[in-house]
């Protein structure tokens, strides 16, 4: 599996923000020009591992045992299985990503863990997705299923079509099972945040605007019953004693929060 080391990856670069090691020197530099123009770029990605963390020790805790990890990015600490696991055992975790580094670390990772796979998609391509054999046949889409977009959905712009995404993941499990996201918003975030998603658009070469208001990334949610709090800053979403609430202004730019399927929803 090639990989080109002089191109950045989100999932490195969030990597280097949570001072991982699994990074290459074009990420590094992506990283510090990100930084320059939102230095609140690395709090908000630790803040979003903290909501993740989180939401499945939250769902975990209700008895859900399959999770869906959409866009997993590098294995780091508290991965998804990790988290769950502790608390079921027996809890199926699939990972879905198409970063040559993502799958082969994750791949190292889990290969001795019988309740977890790794597999190689694009997320903007439900259907394939969803009928990958693999997938099939650890995650039983009959039972309740945990579908995570955590940190994800902001670097699609519309011409990928993310609410039809995230509907057709909605729509493809069962009453009883969650949808967890979080977003950065435009309409809480001044100029630096525009200049940041601008740099990373321009890496990603995708020219359109994937920026969003409060109010469009809470029409994810639409055919959902929203877990309280509701969509709330991701830093605040069901805090722990032990957390550090970021109460400053640049904690509203990332928004978390997690819908309920429901019957004929």
């Amino acid at each position: 599996m090639a990989i080109d080391t002089s191109v950045p990856s989100i999932a490195r670069i969030y990597d280097y923000f949570l001072d991982g090691e699994d990074n290459f020197a074009c990420d590094r530099e992506l990283a510090a020009q990100l930084l320059r123009v939102a230095p609140e770029a690395r709090a908000m990605a630790r803040d979003n591992r903290a909501f993740l963390g989180r939401v499945v020790r939250y769902l975990a805790g209700r008895g859900v045992r399959q999770f869906l990890d959409l866009g997993t990015g590098l294995p780091t600490q508290n991965n998804v299985h990790e988290v769950a696991q502790q608390i079921h055992p027996d809890t199926r975790v699939a990972y879905v990503d198409n970063d040559p580094v993502v799958l082969v670390h994750a791949r190292a990772l889990l290969a001795n863990n019988p309740h977890t796979v790794v597999i190689d998609a694009d997320v903007r391509d439900p259907a394939t997705l969803l009928a990958d054999p693999a997938l099939r046949e650890l995650i039983d889409f009959d039972q309740p299923v945990a579908v995570l977009l955590v940190g994800i959905l902001y670097f699609f712009s519309e011409e990928d079509r993310p609410f039809d995404i995230v509907a057709a993941f909605r729509d493809a499990v069962v009453p009883g099972s969650h949808i967890a996201l979080s977003h950065v918003v435009s309409d809480e975030g001044p100029e630096e945040l525009g200049q940041a998603q601008e740099l990373c658009r321009s890496f990603l070469k995708r020219p359109r605007d994937a920026r969003r208001s409060r109010k469009q990334v809470l029409s994810f949610f639409d055919g959902l019953e929203l877990v309280e709090p509701g969509l709330v800053p991701a830093s605040q979403w069901r805090a722990e004693p032990l957390d550090t609430v970021d109460t400053s202004g640049a904690a509203a730019w990332m928004l978390g929060g997690v819908g309920r399927t429901r019957a004929g929803g």
